[in-house]
């Protein structure tokens, strides 16, 4: 048996909505199963006998923070709790036993050995103990310390022998590791932001790959990292934005000029071909004809197949059944949009979300097959564009409940070992917004998730990356949908820091070739999420706008932005000033 105590105050919790809960396995890739809550305790069913952890949203938040007022350490002002948001975590792999974990005290191990690991990764073991993000982390294991020796003292049987105050230092531990994880990825991007833009940390790779100091003129090949997982590019990457045919207009515009080196214009089936064998290109026509003619920027091309229930038109679903048909629809569709659209796409995003299976049911051979033919018709027809696939939901959590799916990091990987040569890997991350894989999660998290994807060798991309403006609507029947937040409950300001921040991170790995906003503008029944838009429906900009200008210009720069060398994005919302 595998579950998890939740303590409430002093006793077991009573109620326990569980958002966001899923099991994870090893490498984490999560594993099928089912959790449920009952008497206070996260009960785990699995179907495998290998160890296992759960994932599941934690409030920490003002509340929380007053319950643990007994226990705070008043002499450290870096140790000081602050909310920090409604945020996944998760715990580290546990064998079965009869009797449950602690649920804060293994949330807090997994958080101090992430912690622990990217400190070794990132060679950054060498701070000094005073610095603010060794002084969180020494707080962090002395109050993980502590709890472990409280149990010793604790013995309620109705607790299973955990007590309140071994809860609560758990707890604290917890929080400060997210706070120290937090300072740590905004440090590991600030300190490579410069190398990574200026070409040495290129030069740097290609040295130690070869042997010898990099003479002539650069590769424009991607190297192999020694020094870490992945591959490093030689070009800096780039800040792009889904330009939805919904939003054509001069404001959407304007924030395109602004903001953008690159637009993505997407190709919904649903979209492109409505009813069966009539195209509707104009829309798209918009978008593309401005990039080339006027705002004279690249263009990404898709997800040109996409079996979401958003994208697929109805008269497709006649086929959902019958592989055959469907598979040379596919081709056909695929033929027809490249051979349009050729002269004017730089990259294409050839299939999305296909390992997710959560539409129309394929096969791992369908899946793979159906990969392949995208990528050939785009190889034949267009040789010269680059070709990607893209990831949606990289965390997997869809896998835990429909055995019939990919994980994420499998697909990938097969995709290499059935022959599919893609020129980049793309990761779908919007967060905050009540859809399925999007719950909102910490920055060490996040950072160390486009590290997971590194190991592919495959540059990658970031693609529909967004947080909201406002706090989103959760619908009733799907509690455990619920989105999260960070920092504050979304706002613009609350948004525009988490830009800065989440992106910035990205910009400085050296596998990224290119970040993409999800949309231009809020628009109704556009693709863009609900109040994530640079700008309103009145063509208004959000601060996030702004933001995006601001990394633009520390690119050109070669130096890491302000806001994440003083860590102002990480100040409570409006404890700080726009610059």
């Amino acid at each position: 048996m595998l579950s998890f105590l939740i303590l409430d105050d002093d006793r077991p919790a009573t109620d326990r909505s569980l958002r966001q809960t899923y099991l994870v396995g090893p490498d984490s890739v999560p594993v099928a199963g089912e959790v449920h809550f009952e008497d206070g305790l996260i009960h785990c069913v699995k179907t495998t006998a290998e160890a296992a952890g759960v994932a599941t949203q934690v409030d920490l938040d003002e509340p929380t923070i007053r319950e643990l007022a007994d226990i705070a350490d008043a002499d450290d002002p870096e140790l000081v709790l602050r909310p920090l948001g409604s945020l996944i975590l998760r715990t580290c792999l546990l064998p079965e036993r009869n009797r449950p974990y602690l649920l804060s005290l293994e949330l807090a191990r997994h958080q101090l050995m992430l912690l622990l690991n990217k400190l070794e990764e990132w060679q950054l073991f060498d701070l000094p103990p005073t610095d603010p993000i060794m002084r969180l982390f020494e707080g962090a294991r002395s109050s993980f310390t502590e709890s472990l020796v409280a149990q010793r003292f604790e013995s309620d049987e109705s607790t299973h022998g955990f007590g309140v105050r071994s809860h609560r230092l758990a707890l604290r531990a917890l929080w400060l590791a997210v706070e120290a994880g937090e300072r740590l990825a905004l440090r590991d991007a600030s300190v490579r932001f410069r190398d990574r833009h200026s070409g040495a940390m290129y030069d740097a790779a290609v040295e130690a790959a070869s042997g010898a100091p990099t003479q002539g003129p650069r590769s424009t090949a991607p190297v192999i990292n020694h020094a870490r997982a992945g591959v490093v590019l030689p070009t800096p990457p780039a800040i792009g934005c889904v330009a939805s045919p919904a939003s054509f207009g001069e404001p959407a515009q304007q924030a395109a000029r602004r903001a953008c080196e690159f637009i993505t214009v997407p190709m919904r089936w649903i979209d492109l071909e409505p009813s069966e064998g009539e195209y509707a290109y104009t829309p798209t026509d918009r978008w593309i004809e401005w990039a080339v003619r006027v705002g004279r920027v690249p263009v990404v091309a898709g997800p040109v197949i996409d079996f979401g229930p958003e994208a697929v038109p109805e008269w497709l679903y006649i086929w959902e059944n019958d592989y055959e048909t469907l598979r040379e629809l596919v081709y056909e569709h695929m033929k027809a949009v490249v051979t349009r659209y050729r002269r004017t796409i730089a990259r294409w995003t050839v299939a999305s979300g296909l390992h997710v299976n959560a539409n129309f049911k394929l096969s791992f051979e369908q899946m793979m097959d159906l990969t392949r033919i995208c990528v050939l018709v785009v190889r034949k027809l267009h040789p010269t564009a680059k070709v990607q696939v893209e990831i949606t939901q990289p965390w997997g959590e869809y896998y835990t409940h429909d055995r019939r799916s990919l994980p994420p990091m499998l697909y990938a990987e097969m995709l290499a070992q059935a022959g599919i040569h893609v020129d980049a890997v793309s990761l779908r991350l919007p967060m905050g917004t009540p859809t399925p894989g999007a719950g909102t999660r910490d920055l060490l998290t996040l950072s160390a998730l486009l590290d997971q994807y590194a190991t592919l060798e495959r540059p990658l991309s970031v693609s529909a990356v967004a947080v909201p403006s406002a706090v989103p609507t959760t619908p009733p029947d799907q509690p455990e949908l619920s989105p999260g937040w960070w920092r504050s409950p979304w706002n613009e300001q609350t948004q525009a820091d988490w830009t800065s921040a989440a992106l910035a991170i990205a910009l400085a790995k050296p596998y990224v070739e290119s970040v993409c906003w999800a949309g231009l503008m809020d628009a109704r029944g556009a693709l863009t999420p609900p109040s994530t838009g640079l700008i309103t429906t009145t063509g208004a900009p959000r601060p996030v706008l702004e933001r995006l200008v601001e990394l633009r210009s520390a690119m050109v720069a070669g130096s890491a932005p302000a806001r994440l060398t003083n860590e102002s994005v990480l100040q409570p919302a409006g404890a700080h000033a726009e610059t």
